[in-house]
């Protein structure tokens, strides 16, 4: 199973896929597993394939089962900033970025300056 960080989207078959994964990399069998997290391999494969959805302690039974553990994240989401939308402040960026060229000169180039004389 993979250790990287996903975000998963909502109505993703993400439980199902990684307690598959998971139950793989152990290299239990249907029926092995569910011996040793105490459920019927039917339970586990309607849960693998997404028929079913098992509790927050029931996956976690099956994880341990399959020798992983869960680590999570929280963190607050930012729904406003200074009274805008995130979505509207992100499009706002993003068409403030468009109006700079993608690679720079490679020479800098100044406005001419104005001689000032020191009686000015």
């Amino acid at each position: 199973m993979s250790t990287t960080t996903q975000n998963v989207a909502p109505g993703s078959n993400a439980i199902a896929d990684s307690l598959r994964e998971t139950r793989l990399a152990a290299g239990l069998t249907l029926r092995a597993l569910a011996v040793r997290a105490g459920t019927s391999h039917a339970t586990i494969s309607a849960y693998e394939g997404g028929r079913k959805v098992p509790s927050a302690e029931t996956w976690l039974r099956l994880l341990d089962a399959c020798g992983f553990g869960v680590d999570l994240t929280l963190r607050p989401r930012i729904r406003e900033s200074n009274g805008v939308p995130r979505g509207e402040e992100l499009l706002a960026v993003l068409e403030l970025a468009e109006q700079f060229p993608a690679r720079p000169d490679k020479t800098l180039r100044f406005p001419p300056l104005k001689h000032i004389s020191a009686a000015e």
